[in-house]
């Protein structure tokens, strides 16, 4: 049965939407707050902004400008316009591994999504309420020591993910970015006001914005440069896919400083929401991975009003890892629905199922498979490093190369409607200062 034509968003706000929803995620909530507080705050946050514009914004227009013009998933766009500029079919293994770098990192996502649901449920119970350092611990180590309660978590959040793209573009990628993007952003609001009323808000604004430039490190600049590659989406095959799905009246350039300002803003507003809760209640800033599910429910187990600061928090946490994941699935079904006869409901079950199945392996990291299994990592952490120090870096690299050397430069600078002052600074961040940085945060993971 012959294929359906190539599906459209319906606006450039829902792409907008959708595009910001992929970068919104553990990224901005999770992660960010906790690397500022381990690499000294205000210098950390001006040079991420700074890697955002002269990194993330090139490598996020070249990604959308590839996959747009090649309407396909990631690895059939990368092969046609190889094709098509005479140029190795090589290419293509950019968008294979795009794809690839998607599932294997929602495998492991889907884990922490899981991580993320249990704490909500935990906030409805009030089960912090009261807890000391020592009771938000174990109940935190006794989550991970228990496959099953790990393997539920894990299964409901991918049944989400699963229900959402199985519907497709316009009625499940839109229609969920529609719902959860605005709720997300009115629960960090609300969070941040919250913020306001501690007392400490001054001081989490001083910590964010008024950098001690003697903290700024070689390590403090890579570890900004990293997370504002990764932050983005960018390296896995999502932004490819979803410019598959745009249509030609969109400005590129426009639409990526919109999508990189509302993720800015909310990885920001996390930082806001979080660092006063963290200074009023004397806590640790350096905490790393454990400031939201160990240090967090501390806070709000021992404050007025906390069992509901929580609920908000957690369901916060767990929206923008929802928006992420949903997008970490599409370009393996756009690959399975364009490549076997399978409808889009059948495949996205099938890569669903394939990509929970992997996480089980990387859930029983944490106990029954604790053992190290290659380069003295479980599943769960080699599938991290083998994704983010490896394949994402490759791929964004190979994604930006492929744009500024091998695409018709005439034709990409009139798609991208540049003057010709801005079409020299194009070139020169395209060709040469986004790579470098690329290239930067490659070697310096693999030290």
């Amino acid at each position: 049965m012959a294929k359906l034509a190539h599906a459209q968003w319906s606006s450039r706000m829902t792409f907008v939407l959708a595009a910001a929803g992929s970068a919104v995620g553990l990224g901005n909530i999770w992660k960010f707050p906790y690397m500022v507080g381990e690499s000294g705050g205000a210098a950390f946050v001006f040079v991420y902004l700074l890697c955002i514009g002269l990194i993330g914004l090139p490598i996020l227009v070249s990604e959308w400008l590839i996959g747009r013009r090649g309407q396909k998933n990631p690895a059939s766009t990368m092969s046609e316009l190889a094709r098509q500029a005479n140029k190795s079919s090589m290419w293509a293994v950019v968008g294979i591994s795009g794809i690839i770098g998607a599932f294997l990192i929602l495998s492991f996502y889907s884990v922490i999504g899981g991580w993320s649901l249990y704490y909500t449920l935990n906030s409805v119970t009030g089960t912090f309420s009261g807890q000391d350092a020592d009771g938000i611990g174990a109940l935190f180590n006794g989550m991970l020591s228990n496959p099953g309660l790990l393997l539920l978590g894990h299964s409901a959040f991918m049944l989400l993910v699963i229900g959402i793209v199985a519907q497709g573009v316009t009625k499940g990628l839109e229609g969920a970015v529609r719902i959860l993007m605005p709720v997300l952003a009115l629960l960090l609001v609300v969070l941040i006001g919250y913020g306001m009323s501690t007392g400490h808000f001054g001081q989490a604004l001083e910590y964010m914005f008024n950098p001690d430039w003697s903290k700024l490190s070689a390590e403090t600049v890579l570890a900004a440069l990293g997370h504002a590659f990764f932050t983005l989406s960018l390296g896995m095959g999502i932004m490819m896919a979803y410019g598959s799905y745009l249509g030609k009246e969109i400005n590129l350039l426009q639409t990526a400083r919109t999508v990189i300002i509302m993720d800015t803003v909310i990885a920001l507003g996390a930082g806001l929401a979080i660092f006063p809760i963290v200074f009023a209640n004397n806590l640790d800033l350096a905490s790393g991975p454990g400031l939201i599910f160990v240090t967090l429910p501390l806070a709000f187990g021992n404050m007025d009003g906390g069992s509901l600061l929580g609920l908000m928090f957690f369901l916060l946490l767990t929206f923008a890892a929802l928006t992420s994941a949903i997008s970490l699935l599409e370009p393996v079904v756009e690959l399975i629905e364009e490549r076997t006869p399978l409808s889009r409901v059948v495949a996205t079950i099938v890569a669903g199922v394939g990509a929970w199945a992997l996480g089980i392996a990387a859930l029983l990291s944490f106990n029954v498979w604790s053992e190290p299994l290659m380069f003295g990592m479980g599943v769960f952490d080699l599938l991290d490093t083998l994704t983010s120090k490896i394949m994402l870096p490759l791929t964004g690299l190979g994604a930006i190369l492929f744009a500024a050397w091998c695409l018709e430069r005439k034709s990409v600078e009139a798609e991208l409607g540049l003057s010709a002052t801005g079409v020299s600074v194009w070139n020169i961040i395209a060709r040469y200062v986004a790579p470098a940085g690329v290239i930067a945060v490659f070697v310096t993971g693999l030290l």
